[in-house]
């Protein structure tokens, strides 16, 4: 595997526009990239999120993040049986998952607002990425919270047209590009380089440095924390130096919707500790608690 293995077409990199990928002076640009392969409906890519709140806060300064879609797209024209008994399965993976990870994933959602198109949804992310690289991690975080979290069908385009809305998309613009041929050929775009790179399944990482005759280091499915941090300095080939930690306050204010889970990871705390925390911000009237199927999460309040 190599650094050339990625497909470069008329959109750029995997549908971003090309000032986003080639015109970055060297002296800015970060000395690693890394490629996360996710689906939006897969339970284990969202449990990854803690971990990735944490690396990003911490050693962020050190790299810069790329998602590809590496969704399964070719159950469109099962039967009705079929669909059924992969929302059946899918139900009972969510339920296990949130059990197992601590981030909450509502299986009920297979049970009452199944997502009958998993390429809808891959289209949306694509399409929201034509907005900026940063627009799309947002609005991505913000569609799996509707699925994992509030059981919302996120191929439906009422549903997605809200949480473009939400995030700060020019909501006109996302509504035509999601049907846009731009939108599938970065879709393709994506399934190509999951292809290339033999990515068997999400979350798969691909760590790049800026040394091109190097190859990247792949890793899948989940590992602790520290796992991902000796990967860094392997690739950096230096001890990577952590970045000075924020606030509890400055956190909320930044991620606006979060877990219990996510709190205790990047904040080393027992979910005991987070909570305590939490609750003390509550009183302070800074965020409110969100109770959900498993654990709680916490909304930050803008102030008046």
């Amino acid at each position: 595997m190599d650094q050339q293995l990625y497909c470069n077409d008329q959109l750029g990199i995997c549908g971003l526009s090309p000032d986003e990928t080639v015109d970055i002076p060297m002296k800015r640009r970060k000395k690693i990239e890394l490629y996360i392969f996710t689906d939006p409906l897969c339970p284990e890519c969202w449990a990854f999120e803690p971990s990735l709140k944490k690396l990003m806060i911490e050693y962020g300064h050190y790299f810069s993040v790329r998602f590809l879609v590496a969704a399964k797209l070719g159950a469109g024209n099962a039967t009705e049986a079929r669909h059924k008994k992969e929302w059946k399965n899918l139900a009972s993976l969510y339920e296990k998952t949130a059990n197992r990870t601590g981030m909450s994933c509502d299986g009920d959602v297979w049970h009452e607002n199944p997502v009958h198109s998993p390429r809808t949804p891959a289209l949306a992310v694509k399409a929201a990425e034509m907005q900026g690289r940063q627009q799309a991690v947002v609005f991505f975080r913000r569609l799996r919270e509707l699925l994992f979290v509030h059981k919302k069908n996120i191929a439906d385009e009422e549903v997605l047209l809200h949480c473009a809305h939400d995030t700060g998309l020019d909501v006109e613009e996302f509504k035509k590009d999601i049907h846009s041929a731009s939108a599938i050929r970065a879709l393709q775009c994506d399934m190509k380089t999951t292809i290339e790179m033999e990515v068997e399944r999400a979350p798969t990482f691909v760590f790049f440095n800026d040394r091109v005759e190097d190859g990247g280091l792949k890793i899948s499915g989940l590992y602790p924390y520290e796992v991902y941090v000796e990967i860094l300095k392997e690739m950096l080939g230096e001890e990577p130096l952590p970045a000075k930690t924020i606030n509890l306050l400055e956190f909320m204010k930044r991620y606006k919707f979060v877990a219990t889970k996510e709190v205790a990871v990047v904040f080393d705390w027992s979910e005991r500790e987070a909570t305590a925390a939490l609750k003390k911000l509550v009183l302070q009237r800074k965020i409110e608690k969100v109770p959900v199927k498993y654990g709680t999460f916490w909304r930050y309040v803008q102030p008046n």
